[in-house]
């Protein structure tokens, strides 16, 4: 009877396995971890070769490699240990039996995995509106690796795959954070991201006016939407305000409030609304509606309805105008 096999260790992110070729004759492996294999008591010499290089001859360490040893009991089994298995191990391992009659030999292929490793990745970067951007990933690994690409948004559809994610023309909506995944069904999968931020200028979504009765608050509401954040003014015709008695501007991340206390029919009018970054601005015009001897009035013209009853309200007005920069 002859060799039969020999296994590895798992170390840190390496995994091994095998191919192993010998006649079925000379093939003898019990089904336990780790194999046990075996020479019968004809057999008179033994070793083991890497490739034409000897590592043991009998029980004598030719090798200089302190992670190579052997697994003997008895006189039967001559198996073959590497520790801390490295991708330079890879390669054939052969046993070689000398018998009275004749010498056999008996090979193994050592194949070794290594999980996929991501060891570049793009940096969190920040672009215009527009612009084109190219997402790096790079990874190493046996078999290679595979590389795919994915914006976490609710979506989170597959992208690209490859090494490099291209996107011409980018849109804020394409802001967020995107995943590059590295797989090669070693083990489980390398991950890293990248955060991609989008400048867009201000974009006010939501002016709202203010129908208000005499001596009570006026409320006059800009929304805007913009990267980076966009900066607010109020003005009164042409006519700049600013916090003075009776009137208090608030601004709440992206939302603005134009605040009048105890209105008067001196405060109804036209007001504007103004949002601002370093990419451009945009404003919005607003009413301001006073209720005065049971009509509201405003700017050239009176209403009819009667608003003695009226509870103060915001209703939607937005005459939007935008200037890019």
């Amino acid at each position: 009877m002859g060799f039969c096999g020999f296994n590895t260790a798992v170390i840190e992110t390496c995994k091994v396995s095998f191919h192993v070729l010998f006649p079925h004759d000379l093939m003898h492996c019990p089904n336990i971890s780790p194999p046990r294999c075996y020479v019968d008591d004809k057999v008179s010499k033994v070793a083991w070769l890497n490739r034409s290089n000897i590592i043991f001859a009998g029980e004598d360490k030719w090798s200089l490699d302190p992670r190579v040893d052997l697994v003997t009991k008895g006189q039967l089994e001559y198996s073959l240990r590497i520790q801390k298995v490295d991708v330079y191990d890879e390669g054939p391992y052969t046993c070689s039996i000398q018998t009275k009659q004749q010498s056999k030999t008996s090979q193994v292929y050592l194949i070794v995995q290594v999980p996929a490793n991501i060891y570049r990745v793009s940096e969190d970067i920040t672009v215009n509106e527009g612009s084109n951007v190219t997402l790096s990933c790079l990874a190493n690994g046996r078999p290679d690796p595979s590389i795919t690409w994915r914006l976490l948004n609710p979506s989170a559809e597959t992208l690209e795959v490859g090494e490099y994610l291209e996107i011409y023309g980018i849109m804020r909506t394409q802001a967020g954070r995107y995943e590059c995944k590295a797989s090669n069904d070693v083990a489980t999968p390398d991950v890293k991201y990248v955060n991609v931020v989008v400048n867009y200028p201000p974009f006010i979504k939501l002016a709202k006016s203010s129908e208000t009765q005499m001596g009570r608050l006026g409320v006059l509401q800009c929304d805007a939407t913009a990267v980076p954040k966009p900066e607010f003014e109020w003005y009164r015709d042409d006519k700049r305000l600013s916090n003075m008695q009776g009137i208090t501007i608030q601004i709440v991340g992206t939302r603005t409030l134009l605040l009048v206390a105890n209105v008067t029919e001196d405060d109804y009018g036209n007001y504007t609304c103004v949002a601002t970054n370093r990419l451009g601005r945009h404003n919005a015009n607003l009413i301001f509606m006073v209720c005065v001897s049971g009509t509201y009035r405003r700017p050239g013209m009176v209403y009819w309805s009667h608003c003695e009853s009226k509870h103060d309200q915001l209703i939607p007005l937005s005459v939007p105008n935008f200037v890019g920069s």
